[in-house]
């Protein structure tokens, strides 16, 4: 589980042994804690697809383009114009999909309290369990004071949030049987939808991976406001890990350098963003929500993963986390 450590205090998170995700740090079991980041650029979008129709295009390639006509039936060439477009559409659906479920997340976050206190007790697992549960076939996802909260536990929290908005809006169907592999029930790292949430190492991404939930990758210039994002304060995944459980919201300049923006359960504060010094941040790895409907493959994976419930005695590395998780 992810958990956090004192010295997110000083801007580090921590993880410790245990099946709990704190947002600031990794652990034997990990909990992570975030930071928030400002100045938020939500006007460029990787995944937008410019279509161009080539008007001016160099005479070489237009008469390329005749020639091919001139061989080739009208009826062909019209297909494969058709089969072009709808390639085209198809692909700028996807990115306005995966747009719409970023600012869906971030909604999200502005419905959740602030404040609290970061925490990776029995407790904090028990208020946890207790924030979700699904009755007359809907979730109901609301934090109850006090706010004792964990990292991994918060952006759970908001990506049920998530799932449940696209169900009330008539955009997601789930069967009762994936709703209810969604519950929190103490399940141990690597068990189900949650235990992969909540294990130590690459936890989300391996799941939205094993389900094709959407992409992971690790470049920080495609990284978009919603974004999932598991950060490691050090070179260890696994045993002796540091890590931190967090939704992006940005990056941003400060005289020193550059700086992530952030918002998770965060040690010191709770619920909340906050920002830390990129050249702080050891490895991360961004994971985009694209296909939700996908949660349904959840019976067709073994129970347990059994590179995640590993990690809480095995010493991994980076290399290995980005082949478990597709990278």
């Amino acid at each position: 589980m992810t958990i956090a450590n004192p010295s997110d205090l000083l801007g580090l998170q921590t993880h410790v042994s245990g099946t709990i995700v704190d947002h600031d740090e990794i652990v034997a079991r990990a909990v992570h804690l975030g930071e928030s980041q400002h100045d938020v650029d939500l006007s460029e979008s990787p995944c937008s697809i410019n279509i161009v129709v080539a008007a001016n295009a160099s005479p070489a390639r237009t008469s390329a383009a005749e020639d091919l006509q001139t061989g080739t039936p009208a009826s062909t060439v019209q297909l494969l114009k058709t089969i072009g477009a709808i390639i085209g559409l198809a692909l700028l659906a996807t990115s306005a999909t995966a747009a719409g479920l970023n600012s869906l997340i971030l909604e999200q976050i502005a419905k959740m309290p602030s404040g609290g206190k970061y925490s990776v007790s029995h407790f904090a697992k028990i208020k946890l369990e207790s924030t979700a549960h699904f009755e007359s076939g809907k979730f109901f996802v609301a934090p109850t004071k006090p706010y004792v909260s964990f990292c991994s536990g918060a952006t759970y929290i908001v990506f049920i949030k998530t799932i449940e908005a696209l169900r009330d809006s008539g955009q997601l169907e789930l069967d009762f049987a994936t709703l209810n592999q969604l519950m929190i029930r103490d399940q141990h790292d690597g068990e189900g939808i949650w235990g992969r949430w909540n294990a130590n190492g690459p936890g989300t991404a391996r799941l939205f991976h094993e389900l094709g939930l959407g992409r992971n990758f690790t470049d920080f210039a495609q990284a978009q406001p919603g974004d999932f994002m598991k950060i490691f304060w050090n070179q260890n995944v696994g045993k002796r890990e540091s890590g931190h459980s967090v939704i992006f919201l940005g990056t941003t300049n400060h005289p020193d350098g550059e700086y992530v923006r952030f918002w998770s359960s965060n040690i010191g504060m709770g619920y909340g963003e906050k920002e830390v010094p990129r050249s702080k941040i050891a490895y991360a790895i961004f994971s985009r929500l694209e296909t939700p409907a996908n949660l349904t493959r959840i019976h067709d994976v073994p129970v347990v993963d059994g590179y995640l419930s590993s990690l809480l005695r095995k010493k991994s590395n980076f290399a290995e986390a980005r082949q478990k998780c597709g990278i």
